[in-house]
């Protein structure tokens, strides 16, 4: 691979640009939009030509990369760092949530996508829900109880992938639930943020509390609840969550907060592999996961954006944000009117993507003044058509196989709802229904919510890219600016990550977040253009965390983390320091 074709063919090319790409980038800016440099990371890439785990918890990312050193594949070290990660960070993870992956293949070069999403208990209508006097979904408590759809991912996953058996992947997640571990900086911020949410739920907080409040930073925490579930997983598969001592206390719950799920749609339910969706821009190919997450606004924005050439206007400009900001709402007007799951009705994918249809909707962007009114495009025969917590995370093994994975509970912790000695939440993914009628998310049984977590994958010339960036409504747009800051700007994957980035909530109005690491020349330009901006400190949650892997076609591998959260990306060591067998499964440790 030539530098000519793909600037990210290179370490160097990953760690620097150019003084002549600066200085052609900076020439080509218009006198009302200061030149930004490229920003310095603040972390290296990470490089080798063995496996690689990027995680927001480092202890985590070192068990998937041990799980590599003795062999395992990538999706075995994923499904063994998730599992840890949800006992590291339940404010965002954990049994009681949903999963959704992307697998590149690399014996194949195919690239599998895997929705593991629950439905809505059998019972669940809006009929049923307005004889009980509510006409609009809480944000927590039983009407937002969906069945957890991760351990039925994670089994998909392990049957047509894996090469290990759950008692060894989740050997290192039950250790760490009985013997404790140091609560990391970032999830100790997080985790506070529930302390009152917690302590009202009596099994919430003889779980998650000590002695009252929530762990602090450094401070040691166990889980031997979460340890018995996980062990039941180890023994029988998905039936160690899905069918006995598990699902009866799941089930047990939620009759006693007056919800309707049974034993059978749990019992019942499976993850499914689904075909990704994908665009093309700048010449990458882009993969998202298909409806009923919002990935396709990513691919949409992607489309309308790629009709304004970003790289001249240059990184952080006025005119290149607000394109991106501009595109984001149309986008999202879309996504939020047609995508519901898609067993229950159609979805126009493909008139979505369509790249003559993304041209007439990128006339609609004022290229001077902000929309603060959009509306989503017609498309015949359609129906017309709601700050989160999740983990993203990425493995890529020395064949260059990659895991693209994304899990959550959707708000911090989820519904409020912890079965009895299970030691884990159940999530809230079923806030995100509508109770109005007729519409692509309306609710129904066994129906899959409109989804907010999205994995993504781009590849390009040999070079490909497993990435992420969670929170909520946040992401598809996160996952535009990370695809532009490496194809428009190109960027390494660390200084992607790092990048400052905007958020928007939704399609309507004006109003926008920026990170402060965006210029205030910048900010002033996009104020004046009716963008109603509102300045946040680079660590907080709102913008999102994000991780990244990386090959290229040397063979070379590379990892990124994002510094917002307490992550790191962690290589695999070679095989001759390989340890020569896993440690036994620990017995049980209970609480003092």
């Amino acid at each position: 691979m030539h530098l000519r074709t793909l600037p990210l063919a290179s370490a160097a090319a990953l760690l620097a640009i150019s003084a002549a790409g600066a200085a052609a980038q900076q020439n080509a800016m218009t006198a009302a939009d200061s030149a930004v440099p490229l920003p310095v990371p603040g972390r290296s890439v990470v490089t080798t030509r063995y496996g690689i785990v990027a995680s927001s918890q480092p202890l985590a990312a070192a068990v998937g990369a041990h799980v590599l050193e003795r062999g395992g594949n990538a999706v075995d070290a994923a499904i063994a760092t998730n599992a840890v990660v949800g006992v590291m960070e339940p404010t965002g993870n954990g049994l009681g949530g949903d999963m959704f992956a992307l697998v590149y293949e690399a014996r194949t070069g195919r690239v599998y996508g895997l929705n593991a999403s629950g439905w809505a208990a059998s019972g669940m209508t809006p009929q049923m829900l307005a004889s009980k006097g509510v006409t609009a979904l809480p944000e927590r408590g039983v009407w937002t109880v969906t069945v957890p759809g991760v351990v039925a991912g994670w089994d998909a996953m392990r049957q047509r992938f894996g090469t290990k058996p759950f008692s060894e992947l989740l050997a290192p997640a039950i250790w760490y639930a009985d013997h404790g571990f140091p609560v990391a900086e970032v999830t100790a911020g997080l985790w506070a943020r529930s302390q009152a949410f917690l302590a009202g739920q009596p099994n919430a907080a003889h779980t998650y509390l000590i002695d009252g409040r929530t762990p602090r930073a450094g401070q040691v925490f166990r889980n031997p609840d979460l340890a018995g579930s996980l062990r039941r997983v180890a023994q029988h598969g998905r039936a160690g969550l899905y069918e006995g001592p598990t699902a009866d206390a799941i089930v047990r719950i939620v009759h006693e907060q007056g919800g309707t799920m049974t034993e059978a749609d749990l019992a019942e339910f499976r993850a499914e592999w689904v075909e990704p969706i994908s665009t093309t821009y700048r010449g990458w190919r882009v993969y998202e996961i298909p409806p009923n997450g919002q990935g396709i606004a990513a691919l949409s924005m992607l489309n309308l954006m790629e009709r304004f050439p970003l790289a001249q206007y240059g990184f952080h400009s006025a005119r290149a944000l607000h394109v991106m900001m501009e595109a984001k709402k149309l986008a999202y007007a879309d996504m939020l009117r047609y995508v519901g799951d898609p067993r229950f009705g159609p979805v126009p994918v493909a008139q979505m993507l369509d790249k003559e249809r993304a041209a007439r909707r990128a006339a609609l962007i004022d290229p001077a003044r902000a929309a603060c009114s959009v509306e989503p495009m017609e498309i015949d025969g359609i129906t017309n058509a709601k700050g989160n917590e999740t983990i993203y995370m990425t493995v890529i093994d020395r064949e260059g196989n990659i895991v693209s994975l994304i899990q959550s509970n959707y708000s911090g912790f989820g519904s409020g709802l912890v079965p009895a000695g299970a030691g884990f939440m159940l999530q809230n993914r079923g806030a995100l229904f509508t109770l109005r009628p007729g519409q692509p998310n309306t609710l129904a049984p066994r129906k899959r919510p409109l989804h907010t977590i999205i994995p993504a994958f781009m590849e390009k010339d040999g070079t490909r890219i497993g990435f992420g960036i969670m929170g909520g409504w946040n992401q598809a747009q996160a996952h535009a600016q990370f695809v532009a800051d490496v194809a428009d700007f190109g960027m390494s994957i660390q200084q992607a990550l790092e990048a400052g980035r905007f958020t928007k909530g939704t399609f309507e109005g004006c109003d926008v977040e920026i990170e402060e690491t965006v210029p205030a020349a910048t900010r002033a330009a996009l104020t004046a253009m009716g963008h109603q901006l509102t300045v946040r400190t680079r660590r907080t949650p709102n913008f999102g965390y994000g991780q990244a892997v990386m090959s290229d076609s040397a063979g070379v591998h590379f990892g990124a983390s994002d510094p917002r959260h307490d992550g790191q990306a962690v290589p695999e060591t070679p095989p001759v320091f390989a340890p020569a067998a896993a440690p036994a499964s620990p017995a049980p440790v209970r609480h003092p």
